[in-house]
């Protein structure tokens, strides 16, 4: 068998083992929640019943299906995850004439061994220099992506849409609105100023993601040359120029409506018939409550096409697809 043979084998193996273990896990998950709901409802004779409702976890007088939003939200940002860091693991096969994976972007030093790989003038400090081999992990692949997916990550870990579902998901503090949570010790609440104090860098992290989108939207200019090359190799358009000119779109709305762009574009007014400036600045800050309003959908369409946009991009450099285009 050739190598295209043998990759085609390999991704259809190994989307068989993701696809087969979310499975598992997402049953596990279900087992488990019924075994733990089964537990703590189980009648104390110790106890006796005060107030209008049950305490413990998954407690609730809802009868709607509360739970399906934390189970569908928590399985399908883990697929996420567990994708991002396989294809950051690869370390290859993450350029294709002239279409850059976001997982890789911006590329800061390019190990030319690797097939697949973007040139080394598009890395924006050369080749993958020998101080980092040094330092490097043994069992990590020399991957750029390992350089600057804490930027991105940064952003999504501390949106306050990701705190509320992976709350709710992962730690069930509460599983739903209205519904008993893991813990039913009296807690002191904390806030965010003990292990989650990094929550209050979310402002800042907003600047680092504008500057990604500014940086994707790069890509996707660059996506529409030849090889490339800006000015110089033939202009044109491909299915896969497409794919990169949504993702900065995608991104954008996501990001233009966060909860911190909000108070940063007409957070203070206390007038809005002012000045021009201030007027503008309204008006500003309803386009971005308009995008705010659809923050969830924005969060999720960009991440999945951010996920599509590297399979597309690594299915046409390891030759699974081709790619339709105008050169």
């Amino acid at each position: 068998m050739d190598n295209i043979q043998l990759s085609v084998i390999a991704v259809t193996a190994i989307a068989i083992l993701v696809i087969g273990g979310g499975f598992a896990l997402a049953f596990a998950f279900y087992q488990a929640n019924r075994l733990i709901i089964a537990v703590v409802s189980a009648p104390r004779p110790d106890l006796v019943a005060q107030g209008g409702h049950e305490s413990g976890l998954g407690q609730t007088m809802r009868r709607d299906r509360w739970w399906l939003e934390s189970l569908w939200t928590g399985l399908g940002f883990l697929s996420f995850v567990v994708y991002a860091n396989w294809a950051a693991f690869q370390g290859a096969s993450y350029w294709y004439g002239s279409y850059l994976s976001p997982l890789y972007s911006p590329v800061l030093f390019v190990d030319i061994s690797r097939v697949g790989a973007a040139p080394v003038g598009h890395a924006w400090f050369g080749v993958w220099p020998d101080w980092i081999s040094q330092i490097w992990p043994p069992f990590f692949p020399t991957s750029p992506a390992w350089l600057i997916l804490a930027g991105p990550l940064a952003f999504r870990l501390t949106c306050y849409y990701y705190r509320k579902f992976y709350y709710r998901s992962y730690f069930m503090s509460p599983p739903g609105c209205a519904v008993g949570a893991f813990s039913t010790k009296p807690v002191q609440y904390k806030g965010e100023t003990s292990l989650f104090i990094f929550h209050n860098l979310h402002r800042y992290t907003w600047y680092v993601a504008c500057g990604y989108i500014a940086i994707l939207s790069w890509d996707a200019f660059v996506s529409l040359w030849e090889g490339g090359d800006v000015f110089a190799g033939r202009f044109g358009v491909g299915v896969g120029s497409i794919v990169l000119l949504l993702n900065p779109v995608l991104l954008a709305a996501y990001t233009f409506g966060c909860h911190s762009c909000r108070r940063s574009v007409g957070g203070g007014i206390n007038r809005i018939s002012v000045s021009l400036v201030v007027r503008t600045r309204f008006n500003l800050w309803k386009r971005v409550t308009w995008l705010n309003q659809r923050h969830m959908l924005f969060a999720w369409l960009s991440m999945v096409w951010v996920g599509f946009a590297d399979f597309y991009v690594r299915a046409c450099s390891m030759g699974i697809i081709n790619d339709i285009n105008t050169w």
